[in-house]
């Protein structure tokens, strides 16, 4: 249910300011995405996995602390990453 290393280094490569980034919000919220992205098509096919889901709950209150962070820090960062991954808010 997690994601490869192969996605994670491509996430970090698109995302990251600079080689071996993986510390700014940006490249965070991206990893976030693509796990939460991930337990979504996991739950398609184990609806009752409710272990899986609480996990997976965790992640998107995360994923939203480091955005409200990122707004908070720099509004067209945010306006960037929310763009480039598809969320909406």
């Amino acid at each position: 249910m997690s994601i490869t290393v192969e996605e994670k280094a491509r996430v970090i490569k698109d995302f990251g300011t600079k080689e071996g980034d993986t510390g700014s919000p940006e490249v965070q919220i991206a990893i976030l995405t693509s796990r939460i992205s991930t337990l979504t098509e996991h739950f398609k096919t184990h609806k009752k996995d409710n272990h899986s889901r609480r996990g997976l709950l965790k992640l998107v209150a995360q994923r939203r602390k480091l955005l409200d962070y990122l707004k908070g820090k720099e509004e067209a960062r945010y306006q960037d990453v929310i763009k480039r991954l598809g969320i909406r808010r």
